[in-house]
């Protein structure tokens, strides 16, 4: 086999070995503990400041509307997203991204990718007209993929802490 084509035969089989696990199901309720506890590690990545009670506090969020899906690859999490559904009424349904963050041991090498891509799945299938999320402004390099990948700044997020 030509080198060039191999070259190909690796990526495809590195991205057959990826899939999607959804940690929580429709109602909130933990589905698949084992793989809750592996994503810690790189959902602290994005978010350090989660308390140490990481699956009560999980559980606590997932309760209240919140959902988890990872891309795993092998025995992996390589990808970790928290999302949930909003009605509002500027865009009526829409797919929210709470966290979306890629292992950065393995970063540009497509867990991204498959993760945004099975959110804009999930957000058609459950009727949402937009997938939207809000990305902390040092994050330059988050904010350059999700551009590649066909998301805008729509707006500014504003807030003001209370405690």
């Amino acid at each position: 086999m030509p080198a060039s084509l191999r070259g190909i035969e690796n990526v495809m089989e590195a991205e057959m070995q990826r899939r999607i696990v959804s940690v929580s199901d429709d109602s909130g309720r933990v589905i698949e503990p084992e793989w809750l506890v592996q994503a810690e590690r790189v959902h602290r990545q994005l978010r350090p400041q989660l308390p140490a009670g990481y699956r009560s506090r999980m559980a606590e969020v997932f309760a209240n509307g919140a959902r988890m899906a990872l891309v795993v690859d092998g025995d992996a999490v390589v990808c970790v997203a928290v999302w949930r559904i909003i009605e509002n009424t500027s865009e009526g349904r829409r797919l929210y991204v709470d966290d979306l963050v890629s292992d950065e041991a393995c970063r540009s090498l497509g867990a991204g990718k498959v993760m945004l891509d099975w959110l804009e799945g999930k957000s058609i299938a459950l009727a949402a007209s937009v997938l939207a999320l809000d990305s902390g402004v040092q994050r330059q390099r988050a904010h350059r993929f999700y551009f590649r990948e066909g998301l805008h700044i729509s707006s500014f997020c504003l807030k003001k802490v209370l405690k």
